[in-house]
């Protein structure tokens, strides 16, 4: 996704970005593991944004795997596991993760790679992902394009 990838603490030190799933954003500039996140909250799991892809089912991160700096990470619903995620639901996380950041002031300009893409029957979709090239093109061939916001 690379939303706000590039933002640091006023430290200056990289953190790792959890958007919970009522919306609020947790940064971490120490190791903090999956499993420590999934006990405070047992009803999520947690999802890298880099790993999201359109019409792909959502996977939990590894419980022992460490988030790592300047990575964004999802709070997901159990009831998400194992499920595709659909565009309507990528453009929420997305949409979520923009209000999170804004809320919080980490980043006065929001870093973005989201792309759209053209679903079936004309309709466009946002899609969050990082798995395509800089031509624009998804694996399928088909072209995207992407969209970065304009600090105001």
């Amino acid at each position: 996704m690379g939303i706000c990838s590039s933002c640091e603490v006023n430290t200056g030190v990289a953190t790792a970005k959890l958007i919970m799933h009522d919306g609020r954003l947790q940064e971490f500039s120490y190791p903090v593991k999956a499993s420590f996140l999934m006990q405070k909250d047992p009803t999520c799991f947690i999802c890298n944004s880099d790993e999201m892809e359109f019409n792909d089912v959502l996977s939990a991160i590894n419980a022992d795997e460490e988030l790592q700096p300047g990575q964004l990470y999802f709070a997901i619903p159990l009831s998400r596991l194992q499920r595709p995620i659909q565009a309507e639901e990528m453009a929420a996380l997305a949409v979520k993760a923009n209000s999170a950041f804004i809320k919080s002031g980490c980043c006065r300009k929001m870093v973005s790679n989201m792309k759209v893409v053209e679903n079936g029957g004309g309709r466009a979709a946002s899609e969050l992902g990082s798995r395509r090239g800089r031509s624009g093109r998804d694996r399928r061939g088909r072209f995207t394009a992407i969209l970065t916001a304009i600090p105001e």
